[in-house]
């Protein structure tokens, strides 16, 4: 009889011991060590305990509490927190006291997209990385003030709490597995404003603007019908067959390329929806951030115009999530690259974002590599983001983008072309225009000459005597495309012919 007591009461403390592991509290891995939290706004902080368990966030002289709901999740909110660059800690209280060391105060902000926002510093850490002078940089990037937080990929059917992931300062030892345009982005910009700078990357090599979309928004808009119909049917012929979720690894090969030979598991496809919004995206939200960055659109499925609304739609229903309001929202036009995946359609359905409030676009037609999806030129697109910030942001005097197409005017046998953000003044590079083309009434475009003249450029051919439209560097790769702003910012791609968009 006393046996089965004994026995009966180490089972209890076994449940006990149990039960007190489940109580403590845990708060969502971005808050942990060196991380950065937002200055001047509401800074939300989240985690779980025990159901009804009473938990006290404490940061300098603030203290907040929140109870912990039926489901365990409770989330406090920080008042405005006041930028410096000296660490403090966090406490985090319930039953069991968590303290979080090393935290800084300043701008926070996001990247996501594929694998161009995934490419790291290093070569080492991603097969396909590696940026211009990875030594160099390397050596040199001793910047305390910055850490980044990279969110580990991963693809689920349903939406996720909590992510796995930690924050790292930037040093020579860490920052090659730093996403680059991230780190050149937050290297610049933290020069710039001197306050510390956070970076959370969460990005995924080949996905789509769908992918990172929550289920109910997608749902909810009747332009998605299809293709959110089609991913339901997908779906439900894979698991006819028997296969588990987990049966397939994904992949981070461009679209079509894993699909040879086997069929994909539809469940681990970073081409189709709300995968990695789930996975990747919900566990973050609203952890106070700036603004955000994207570099996305190589791996379109359908048409470009169905592009134009996805991107649309991610950046209004993220928006919304994470209940900031309009945030600044700054994204990549693809570079020239020989490949259909880059074609001009393509970046002009990227322009056509810039219609939202509050976004911008870095131009990289100059800076892309004829054969390679992945440019190593990630400096200049770090600059150029980060330009983008300080003009729009923190009011910085300088010009945040080259020349933008604004309006064409026929003049007998020339055109006039006029642009935003001419800056200092339109600058040939290196010689004559190139890669303008002009068409007439049958609208077939031949070469055309271009000269400056003050603001504007004028367009014209000996072969074209009435032109109706013209094109500039409207090709994958438009070698030599040269005009730029005295600021050294390349001019976008256009074509003023109002073509439907396929």
């Amino acid at each position: 009889m006393s046996g089965r007591i004994s026995l009966v009461l180490v089972m209890a403390a076994v449940m006990l011991a149990g039960s007190g592991a489940r109580a403590d509290v845990t708060p969502a891995s971005l808050f942990s060590d060196h991380m950065v939290l937002q200055q001047g706004m509401p800074v939300p902080v989240w985690g779980k305990a025990e159901p009804g368990e009473q938990v006290t966030v404490e940061l300098g002289s603030q203290k907040q509490t929140a109870t912990a709901g039926a489901d365990g999740k409770w989330i406090v909110r920080l008042t405005e927190l006041k930028s410096s660059p000296q660490a403090v800690e966090m406490t985090i209280a319930g039953k069991n006291t968590l303290t979080i060391k090393d935290v800084l105060i300043g701008e926070v902000w996001l990247g996501s997209g594929q694998s161009n926002m995934e490419f790291s510093v290093s070569k080492k850490a991603k097969y396909f990385a590696g940026v211009n002078d990875e030594a160099k940089e390397i050596a040199a990037a001793d910047f305390p003030q910055i850490r980044m937080f990279t969110v580990k990929m991963k693809l689920t059917d349903q939406p996720q709490d909590d992510c796995v992931g930690q924050w790292q300062v930037c040093s020579p030892e860490t920052v090659g597995a730093f996403s680059a345009v991230g780190y050149f982005f937050s290297r610049d910009l933290q020069q710039a404003i001197h306050l510390p700078v956070g970076f959370i990357n969460t990005s995924y090599g080949a996905s789509t603007a769908q992918a990172w979309i929550s289920k109910d928004v997608l749902d909810a808009d009747p332009q998605f019908s299809q293709l959110m119909s089609t991913f339901a049917q997908t779906l439900a012929k894979w698991d006819a067959r028997g296969t588990s979720p987990a049966a397939a690894a994904p992949t981070t090969a461009p679209a079509g390329r894993a699909a040879r030979g086997k069929a994909r598991n539809p469940h681990q496809d970073q081409h189709n929806p709300t995968l990695l919004w789930n996975a990747m995206l919900h566990p973050v939200q609203p952890f106070a951030i700036r603004g955000a960055l994207w570099y996305q659109g190589e791996s379109i499925t359908g048409s470009t115009a169905q592009f134009t609304a996805l991107t649309e739609t991610l950046i209004t229903s993220w928006r919304k999530q994470w209940g900031e309001g309009d945030f600044p929202f700054y994204f990549v036009q693809l570079a020239a690259l020989d490949n259909n995946s880059n074609k001009p359609e393509v970046r002009e359905a990227q322009a056509q974002v810039l219609a939202i409030p509050n976004t911008a676009m870095a131009v990289t037609i100059d800076i892309g590599d004829k054969a390679n999806v992945h440019p190593k030129d990630k400096q200049d697109l770090g600059d150029r983001l980060a330009r983008i910030a300080r003009a729009n942001v923190y009011g910085e005097k300088i010009e945040p983008s080259g020349p933008l197409y604004q309006s064409m005017q026929v003049e007998g046998s020339t055109v006039r072309i006029t642009f935003s953000h001419v800056g200092g003044g339109l600058v040939a590079k290196g010689g004559d225009l190139k890669t303008f083309e002009i068409a007439g009434k049958d609208g077939k475009f031949v070469p055309a000459s271009a000269t400056i003249d003050k603001e504007t450029v004028v367009v014209s051919s000996p072969d074209v005597a009435v032109p109706t439209a013209v094109r500039y560097a409207w090709n994958r790769w438009p070698e030599g495309c040269n005009l730029y702003n005295a600021d050294g910012l390349p001019a976008a791609p256009f074509r003023t012919d109002p073509a439907a968009m396929p």
